[in-house]
């Protein structure tokens, strides 16, 4: 009889952890209240994290990193740049729609907690940024987007009017069903393209 595969401890702490940051938030949450979502004890958290604060570091780098592989992949391929701007926005609609309770973590403590834990992830929300931008700004060069927009500029109301969809999501002000999902992909592209296409 074949064994079960071992435990892995360190991913079990880190699902745990979403879960309580989710529930409870991250400033109410304790490391005790952690180890007790997962089933370990207090100490075994310590082992693997020095603190609360590495648990949210590590959940925002290992998702972040795959926005940004994301955001790469779009752009190396031979899309048009407008479906490149669609390809992210669905990356970044499934992940919630997928793990919404990850992604709540992430948009409530994180890229919206501009003086704590948003600060010192600021060269990480800024390749993201700059990467949209890039793409942004080829547009422009190709003369699918018009000219006289900051690329820049550009990226943050891209990221800016999908944040604001994930936040009506979190806080269940507007539907989320399937449909709802797959609808606002398109939709949030075409807001923003359309007011980057030529006059």
């Amino acid at each position: 009889m074949a064994k079960a595969p071992p435990i892995d401890k360190r991913r079990q702490i880190l699902e745990a952890a979403i879960r309580v940051f989710a529930r409870q938030g991250f400033h109410a949450t304790r490391v005790s209240d952690i180890a007790d979502e997962a089933g370990v004890a207090y100490g075994l958290v310590y082992h693997y994290f020095k603190s609360k604060e590495e648990v949210l570091n590590e959940l925002f780098s290992e998702r972040w990193s795959l926005l940004l592989a994301a955001i790469e992949e779009a752009d190396r391929s031979e899309a048009t740049d407008r479906a490149k701007l669609e390809a992210v926005a669905g990356f970044i609609v499934d992940s919630y729609r997928h793990d919404p309770e990850l992604m709540k973590v992430i948009i409530v403590e994180v890229t919206r907690a501009a003086n704590s834990f948003g600060r010192t992830h600021l060269p990480e929300i800024r390749r993201a940024y700059d990467s949209i931008a890039k793409i942004v700004a080829a547009g422009q060069e190709e003369g699918t987007f018009r000219r006289d927009i900051d690329p820049t500029f550009a990226s943050m109301s891209f990221y800016g009017a999908i944040e604001q969809l994930l936040s009506g999501w979190i806080f269940e002000l507007i539907p989320n069903s399937d449909t709802d999902f797959d609808q606002a992909k398109t939709l949030v592209v075409a807001t923003i393209c359309d007011g980057l296409e030529p006059r």
